[in-house]
């Protein structure tokens, strides 16, 4: 050991030990770290080139705008220009989304509801390059719809398979929020199997990752760079991310994308039944040993089901292996089917399983509906737009165990998932005892609170009164 024999060689050593102490860490941090975060940039590089922004020009009628909108001291304080809303009452109007090239030949994945109405479609990619592009076809009932534009070589996405995906797998979102351009915000999958009645038919992927205005159509791909999902949809009471967006699981996107492909159209099968969520209760009355499965209420006339020998009060627990959930999950397994697929339904009936193949068939259309729209049951009312109800019968209330003997009611058999009273929370399953304050135990009593003249089953004339759809939504009490 050297001795420094004045201050100033003291300072010297000193210093040098100093130095050597905060260098430390840094050589050290040179070296691998247990548990230091890795990059997504490898992610993001192999996915963004194949997500695009999308901008839509639509024409809107602006007849049917708010009336503040023709209050001009209205329009000056929000600063908006004048402008004759009557003599004009249609206006260009631009949004924007997101899309995802799903092949080298120009084919993009993105929602329904960012090209829907649209005039012109405009795809932008990132080095600013823009097409037009043209509308293969839609989906609205699945918010799915596939464009177009002429160019070959593109960069695209692998396709995963989001069957595959778990709660708590990390995934990155893809796509334009608010139109700044584009971004990716990472999260995990929160929750699967969501349904949040956006859609008559969803199957949602639940994340975290920050999902905003202008992300839909956008990706949402896994740790390996795969599609598994396109981005739909969002919670929020601020108008931005709060931590709850969804989309759409590639398991159903890409059969839709493949119908569309090939004709512009999506044929779905059907079944014929109407489902019920199975409970504690109904599952101790069937003498299960817990709730799975979905219960059906009413077997359709003329239906697969009804020529495969579905009957009443049956329980489906699974189609083709695949368990059954919620009547949701039903719908989406069964739609998602190739019309006049045989598919193997487990069921218990009379406390004991057994199994029934059915044959499913083409969805009908609309038109057909409407021609054949007697109900099946000549105890059920459809006047309340998107809500089936029944007078109810010793065999419904043996279902409900729970249910107290005085209560006297209507029980709603089905709530269309898009319709206000679903909004509101009314489900199949409960009970209506008052309308407007009038107790409702029979069809005519329910359609006079209504505001409606009695109508034998079957019959149809179009959409309640809004007055009458008012009394509903303000004062139907509901048992459930």
């Amino acid at each position: 050991m050297r001795k420094f024999v004045n201050g100033r060689g003291n300072l010297a050593w000193i210093a040098a030990v100093l130095v050597i102490t905060i260098s430390a860490p840094t050589v050290m941090a040179q070296g691998p770290v247990e548990g230091q975060l890795r990059s997504y940039a490898d992610v993001a590089e192999k996915t963004m080139p194949a997500v695009v922004n999308i901008s839509t020009d639509k024409m809107v009628d602006r007849s049917a705008q708010h009336p503040f909108m023709d209050d001009p001291m209205f329009r000056r304080f929000f600063n908006m220009p004048d402008d004759d809303v009557h003599n004009n009452p249609e206006r260009m109007e631009h949004s924007l989304g997101s899309g995802i090239i799903i092949s080298s030949d120009g084919y993009i994945l993105t929602n329904n509801h960012v090209v829907e109405n649209a005039s012109k479609i405009h795809v932008t990619f990132v080095g600013e390059k823009e097409y037009e592009a043209e509308i293969i076809g839609t989906d609205p009932p699945t918010d799915v719809a596939l464009i177009k534009i002429a160019a070959e070589g593109l960069p695209f996405i692998q396709i995963g398979d989001s069957n595959r995906m778990r709660v708590g797998d990390q995934v990155m979102a893809i796509g334009n929020p608010f139109g700044v351009g584009q971004t990716v915000t990472l999260g995990i999958v929160s929750a699967l199997g969501r349904n949040i009645g956006l859609m008559d038919y969803s199957d949602l992927i639940q994340t975290d990752a920050a999902i905003n205005p202008g992300n839909s159509g956008g990706a949402l791909v896994n740790m390996q760079g795969e599609l598994v999902g396109m981005n739909a949809a969002m919670m929020s009471r601020s108008g931005g991310s709060q931590g709850i967006g969804f989309a759409i699981p590639t398991s159903m996107a890409m059969k839709i994308v493949a119908s569309l492909k090939e004709t512009g159209t999506v044929q779905r099968a059907y079944l014929g039944v109407l489902p019920q969520p199975v409970d504690q209760s109904l599952a101790d009355y069937y003498g299960m040993d817990s709730p799975r499965g979905v219960l059906i209420t009413q077997v359709n006339a003329d239906t697969p089901a009804e020529r495969a020998g579905l009957k009443d009060g049956d329980i489906i627990l699974s189609v083709d292996g695949r368990e059954i959930r919620n009547p949701s999950m039903l719908r989406n397994v069964i739609s998602l089917s190739e019309v006049g697929q045989k598919v193997d339904l487990a069921i218990v009936r009379d406390g004991k399983e057994k199994n029934v193949v059915v044959k499913l068939e083409k969805f009908p259309d609309p038109e057909q509906v409407a021609e054949a729209s007697t109900p099946a049951d000549p105890d059920e009312d459809e006047t309340l737009e998107g809500v089936t109800v029944r007078e109810m019968t010793a065999r419904m209330r043996a279902t409900m165990d729970t249910l107290p003997e005085d209560i006297e009611g209507l029980l709603v058999t089905g709530v269309e998932q898009t319709s206000n009273a679903a909004g509101e929370g009314l489900s199949a399953g409960d009970i209506i005892l008052e309308v407007g304050k009038e107790p409702v135990t029979t069809l005519v009593g329910y359609q006079k609170a209504l505001g409606q003249e009695y109508r034998p089953p079957g019959f149809h004339e179009g959409v309640q009164t809004p007055a009458a759809a008012e009394r509903l939504h303000c004062g139907a009490a509901v048992a459930g």
